[in-house]
C-alpha cells in the first residue's frame, strides 16, 4: 500500500502518517525531514530527491507526508491512496502552536529540528500558505495521483477516516 499525505502546514499530515503506517505496519518518511536539517538548514531538490527515492526503491509499501512537489514528482502517480487535508486555518493555526509548545526547546522526532512558531511561519500558516494559488495547487497534486482520493477537511473526518482504515488491518 502507497500512501501520500498533502495538505495545509499545521493540518496533521506527519501526525496522520505515523498513525497509518503504524496500523499498517509499514514505513513513513515525512518530506520536511529530507528538506530541513541542524538548524532549519535546507537541502537541494536533487538532495531530497535522492533520500526519497532510495526509500521509495527499499519499501514495497509506504507513507509520505508532505508538499514538496518538486521532490520525485514521479511518486504522485505511484500512490493507492492520496490525502489532501484542508482543515481551517484556525484549527491549524492552533495545531502548529501546540506543536510548537510541545517542541520548543527539543528536536521533533519526525522533523529532526527544533521547532519554531516565528512571525513569518504563522503567517504562512494563516494566509500565505492557503492563497488561491497554494490552494489549486494542492488540488492539481492530488489530481495527478493514481488511487483512491480523500479530501480531509475536519478533525471528526479525519478520526473517522483512521477508525475506517484501521478496520482494513483488524
Amino acid at each position: 500500500m502507497k500512501i501520500q499525505i498533502i495538505g495545509f502546514s499545521g493540518s496533521g499530515k506527519s501526525t496522520l502518517a505515523k498513525r497509518l503506517g503504524e496500523i499498517a505496519h509499514i514505513p513513513v518518511l515525512h518530506l520536511d525531514s529530507t528538506h530541513f536539517y541542524g538548524d532549519w538548514q535546507e537541502r537541494t531538490v536533487e538532495e531530497q530527491s535522492q533520500i526519497v527515492r532510495e526509500f521509495l526503491a527499499q519499501n514495497d509499501s509506504w507513507v509520505l507526508d508532505g508538499n514538496w512537489s518538486k521532490v520525485v514528482p514521479e511518486r504522485f502517480a505511484q500512490t493507492d491512496i492520496t490525502i489532501l487535508m484542508m482543515l481551517n486555518r484556525w484549527t491549524c493555526f492552533m495545531c502548529a502552536y501546540r506543536r510548537y509548545r510541545k517542541y520548543r526547546k527539543v528536536a521533533r522526532p519526525d522533523l529532526g529540528v527544533t521547532e519554531k512558531f516565528d512571525r513569518s511561519f504563522r503567517h504562512w500558516v494563516l494566509w500565505e500558505g492557503r492563497s488561491k494559488d497554494r490552494r489549486m495547487s494542492l488540488y492539481d497534486k492530488l489530481n495527478a495521483t493514481n488511487g483512491q482520493k480523500v479530501v480531509l477537511k475536519t478533525r471528526r473526518q479525519v478520526k473517522k477516516f483512521v477508525r475506517n482504515f484501521s478496520r482494513l488491518f483488524d
